[in-house]
């Protein structure tokens, strides 16, 4: 007689201030799994609500399917990928968004075609960025194609956090310690064969987006940054340009000095403002960098649990 081995998936719920969607979330995902013949480990991550989010999440944890970690502050999205991917168990590995904006019932499909077609991992893009404002959508189109040409690693325009991976592309992942995380940009980078679905963005089922515009150019920038050296390289470039410039200028001013009258203070002064002005910007693309490379040697963690129903591995 054959052993029919039942497969598990693990799903990853980061939360901030989702009070008004987990119950809405954990009926909804309970439904979904119910129609597949997996088993399941839900995992919320708590990234330090100040709401009733927790308290609420405890509530459900008569399941003995739901486990949650807390975190003791506000640590961030990544971070709390990075705590569930670590909790989970399951033989593949799911993350998604607590506000419903993602929806659960395409997890059946993309788990089918990791079965059937063999693939490692299916992710989800949401290319038209239906729901986003105008300047949003122009802010996201530019960013993607600024990270195209300034790295290696290749990011796949309106790419979501949303997929389904296999145990090895989850290990891969988390094989990659560094502080300063910008997941996007990690999945790309480990590789592993993927597959594409597109999917229509919903309406978030309660509660407002805790992304501002500055959250999300904050959020480029750091994509940019850990995903490419280009920048240094540019300024390199610009500097060795204005050293160049300054010392045209230089001739033409003792030129000037000696065949007429003295140049226009005024004018020198512009000049070297513009030419300060560039500098400095620079120097803090360079100072960006050394920022990062000051918060890996110090080693910090990436994230504080404050409390958990997950065994410590």
């Amino acid at each position: 007689m054959d052993v029919i081995c039942v497969k598990k998936i693990s799903i990853i719920v980061p939360c901030y201030n989702e009070e008004g969607n987990i119950k809405l979330f954990y009926d909804e995902i309970k439904n979904v799994i119910n129609d597949m013949n997996v088993k399941l480990e839900l995992i919320f991550v708590d990234d330090g609500s100040k709401d009733d989010t927790l308290s609420i999440i405890k509530k459900i944890t008569d399941d003995k399917d739901v486990k949650y970690i807390s975190f003791s502050r506000n640590f961030g999205k990544e971070a709390a990928i990075m705590a569930g991917l670590k909790a989970s168990t399951g033989d593949y590995v799911t993350i998604i968004d607590a506000d419903l904006q993602e929806p659960p019932s395409l997890l059946p499909v993309m788990y089918k075609l990791i079965i059937d077609d063999g693939y490692d991992c299916v992710a989800t893009k949401n290319s038209d960025k239906k729901g986003y404002s105008f300047f949003r959508k122009t802010f996201t189109l530019a960013f993607y194609k600024i990270i195209a040409k300034l790295s290696h690693t290749e990011m796949v325009l309106g790419a979501n956090d949303y997929r389904l991976m296999t145990r090895q592309v989850v290990d891969a992942i988390l094989e990659m310690k560094e502080y300063n995380r910008y997941s996007k940009g990690i999945f790309s980078f480990v590789g592993f064969k993927t597959k594409w679905i597109e999917f229509e963005i919903q309406e978030r089922a309660s509660g407002t987006t805790k992304w501002s515009f500055w959250k999300l150019f904050s959020y480029a920038i750091e994509g940019i940054v850990s995903f490419s050296t280009v920048p240094l390289t540019f300024s390199i470039f610009i500097g060795f340009f204005l050293c160049v410039i300054a010392f045209i200028l230089l001739i033409l001013i003792i030129i000037k000095m000696i065949t007429s009258t003295p140049s226009n203070l005024l004018s020198l002064s512009c000049i070297l403002c513009t030419l300060s002005g560039i500098q400095l910007i620079c120097l803090g693309i360079v100072g960006e960098y050394l920022a990062k490379v000051h918060l890996e040697v110090k080693n910090r963690p990436v994230y504080i649990i404050k409390e958990s129903n997950v065994s410590r591995k």
